[in-house]
Parts: structure tokens; sequence; C-alpha cells
């Protein structure tokens, strides 16, 4: 026996999501011989959006039973059978978290229409319960309004249900093991079941094949499952929106988490908040004035010629200059921690020897200025990161010049390296952030030693990575 569902609902979120209106049709494989359709009391507003859609709007619903005076009867006519919708976890989960709300249990087996259909009738181009209907000629009613949708439902499985090979087919989707209620209405099986249990970067996708979001993980399947029993509303509507996912390969969770940040930079996907933001960075530099004497200044990186050290925000720019400053005995006018002034007077540096007064000849000062450049450029190294390649016969590297992200690279562990350039033609070119920077160090502190040296020792050492 089969319960086919629809609601409506105020649109909000899916733990926020207020039922407005739900049928059931009580099918019994080949006519329907129970229904319930009720209007429902969300005691919330309804959105104008949700009553443009709908047409329901809160007079509606304003003499309507909350859902609290007609749980018994949703639990009642649903009891002993399967619980079946267009796009089932949606609707299921909604009316899961209602009954919970007031204290009542609602467990069913599931099946989904839209994965029936892609099972048992592939080959179209559009599965939603609007299209679907049109194109198999069922009379479909009220759209939008809970009892119109769930009898076109009732008729579309009606059709699945007598297809050739359908006995098949719903055993598989009621297998517990066969996790189909689980995976998302518009997943394709076989898009879950190609990922595998390594480490890497994953894409969901929309129909267009649009990336939505991009992820990692140690175990890409597992990860990827994950996302599927994550009934936050997040989740829900990415799952919902998720028609294919493809994946990379990285061999580790290093790679893994540069490729991820690459690929959220690149793509700019719809449901990832974190790294989304692209960040200025800035460079400090060192020029000469008219009058002979050395400045150190920053400015956006761009327009920092030859910058000798990066940040990211001004702040720590000039954090880094007045250490400099007390550090070498340079003066802050010089420095650009004072705009506008005829001699310097910081409040928190006082090295300066006079130079802003006249009483430090140039020569000296520019001596002292050379020495903080030296200092600032003998803090970058170029250093390689070797890493876990993608099977046993591969190796991963990151490599970083002058203590700057260039990108990785896999290489075969028999192919011979003799100089920096034999390494760079298997260097995939990547952009520096303050991502990839803090992803670097977190990985430096945790292996000082055993993994990373710098690209000279290593060429010497072993003549190949």
């Amino acid at each position: 026996m089969y319960c086919i569902v629809d609601i409506e609902t105020t649109g909000n979120s899916i733990k926020g999501n207020k039922i407005t209106e739900i049928s059931i049709f009580k099918y019994d494989g080949h006519d329907i011989v129970d229904e319930f359709t009720s209007l429902v009391d969300p005691e919330c507003e309804i959105p104008y959006f949700i009553t443009r859609l709908t047409g329901i709007d809160n007079d509606t619903v304003r003499n309507a039973p909350t859902i609290a005076e007609i749980a018994d009867t949703i639990l009642k006519i649903t009891e002993g059978t399967i619980f079946v919708a267009h796009s089932v976890n949606f609707d299921y989960n909604i009316i899961k978290n209602e009954l919970r709300n007031i204290g009542r249990d609602f467990i069913r087996k599931k099946l989904c229409t839209v994965r029936l259909s892609r099972k048992l009738i592939p080959g179209y181009h559009s599965y939603s319960l609007g299209k679907l209907c049109s194109a198999l000629g069922i009379p479909l009613t009220d759209r939008h309004r809970a009892r119109g949708d769930a009898h076109a439902t009732t008729l579309l499985f009606g059709k699945l249900i007598r297809t050739d090979g359908a006995d098949k087919v719903f055993k598989t989707f009621l297998n517990a093991r066969s996790q189909e209620a689980t995976l998302p209405a518009s997943l394709p099986r076989e898009a879950f079941e190609k990922i595998p249990a390594t480490a890497g970067v994953y894409y969901f996708k929309d129909a267009k094949g649009k990336i939505i979001y991009v992820g990692k993980a140690i175990n890409l399947k597992k990860r990827v499952l994950g996302h599927f029993y994550d009934k936050s509303t997040k989740e829900v509507l990415l799952c919902a929106e998720t028609a294919d996912i493809a994946f990379e390969l990285s061999g580790s969770e290093l790679m893994a988490l540069l490729m991820e940040s690459a690929a959220i930079k690149h793509h700019y996907p719809a449901y990832n908040r974190a790294q989304k933001k692209r960040i200025q960075p800035y460079g400090i530099f060192a020029y000469e004035d008219r009058s002979g004497i050395l400045h150190l200044a920053f400015n956006k990186l761009k327009m920092a010629p030859d910058a000798l050290v990066t940040f990211y925000n001004p702040t720590d720019c000039r954090l880094y200059l007045e250490q400099i400053c007390g550090t070498f005995g340079l003066c802050p006018k010089y420095c650009h921690l004072q705009e506008n002034v005829q001699t310097c007077s910081h409040f928190r540096v006082d090295s300066c020897a006079g130079i802003c007064r006249d009483s430090e000849p140039i020569s000296d000062y520019n001596a002292k200025v050379a020495l903080a450049i030296d200092y600032m450029g003998s803090e970058k190294e170029d250093f390689i990161i070797k890493e876990k390649g993608r099977h046993i016969d591969e190796e991963a590297f990151i490599l970083v010049r002058n203590n700057v992200y260039s990108g990785y690279g896999f290489i075969e562990k028999e192919t011979g390296l003799n100089s920096y350039a034999d390494l760079e033609a298997f260097v995939v070119p990547q952009k520096n952030n303050v991502e990839t920077e803090s992803i670097i160090k977190s990985y430096l502190n945790r292996n000082p030693h055993n993994k990373i040296m710098t690209l000279h020792e290593r060429l010497l050492e072993e003549n190949q990575l």
C-alpha cells in the first residue's frame, strides 16, 4: 500500500518551513482507496512570494486546523504504507519535522517519483512534475496546490508501477542498503557509485552543469554521502539542486585543501561560503626619492614594484614596517608611517637618528635601509613539500618560491630531475593568497622536518623527487 503525498509550505527554510496545505492519496497499486486533503494553519505569516505561487494567503488558512489537530489523521492514513512523493525527501522531512515539533514520531519507507522516473523512463530533458506530466499526457490541474500535485503524482506513480522492469526497480529502491531514498532526487545513482573512497576534491553540479558546491575529503564517497544525510536547510537545498557530481583525486589532504581553495575562487559556487572573498594583497617595496634617500612603503600589490614582503591588509603592513623601523633605526617618515610631516614623531617608533632633520648623512641612513632590505629578502626561501600521489607509483609536490606558493604537480616516482627547469615542467601554476598561505603554514607547523627541504638540497640529494 502506498500514500502519495504533496504539501504546500511557507517556504522559509527546511526546519522553519511550515505546512499550509497537505494532500494524501492512499493507493493500492490500482485504485485510490482513501484521501485526506486539508489546509493547515502554519501559525505564522505566509510570505507574499508563496501566496503568488500557490494562492494561499493568511486569510485562506485563518480557520484551518493546525498540524497538531490533524496529526492523528496523517499518522493513521499513512500507517503501514510506503510514503511516495515527487522529490520525496523534501515533503517527508518537512512532515517529519512538523510532527516531531509536537512530540509525534514519523517513520515510513520512502519512494521518490523523480528517481523512479529517471530509472524507469529515462531520456527526458526535465523530470519536474509539470514537464513530466506534460510529456506523458498526465492531466495536471491546480498546479502548486497540494491536491492537484498529489493527484498528478498518483497518476504518474500508476504509470511507473506498470512499466517494464518496475518490480525489480521498486525492490532495489526499497532495499535499506540501496541508499536510493537518501540520494538527491535528480542525481543518477551511477554518478554517486563512481565516486571513490580516496582523497580528493568533489564538485556538486546543477541540471545545467554549473558547479554549485566544491568540497574536499580524505574519503570522497563517505563525505559526499554525509551531505545527503545532513538535514540542515543549506544541505537539503543543495541536494535538491544537485544533478551530477564530479571529482578529482588529490592523493593527500594537503593537496585536496589547495585544490579546493583554487576551485572555490575560480568557480565561485553558490553554496560555498568560505574562501569566496577576494582579499586584496599588499606589498612592501623600496624606492629612492630625488634627494637620494631610500624609502620603504606599502601599496596594493599590483602597484608595488618588486614587493619585498606581501601581506593581506594595510594594518599588517604598518605593524611590520614599525618593527623594521625599530630594528634597523629607520625613520617613520621615510617608511611612510607618518605622512605630510616635516620631521617624524611616531608614538611607537623613536629610533630615527635624524635623517628627517638633516642631522644624519644620507649614505649612513641608506646603508641601514639596505640592511633592512637584505633582512626582508633573507626571509624568502625556495622549497618543496612532497606528498603522496594519486596512486602508488606517483608522488605529489607543492612548490614554494620566495615563500610564495607557486603551484603543485604530480610526477611518476621514476622520473629523473636534474634542475629546477625539469621540475617546473610538471607544475600546475596557482595563485598565492591568504588561504593558501594559511594552509601551507599550518602544514609546516605539523610537519616541520621530514617532508620539507629546500629545492636545491632536494635535487642534489636524490637527483629526483
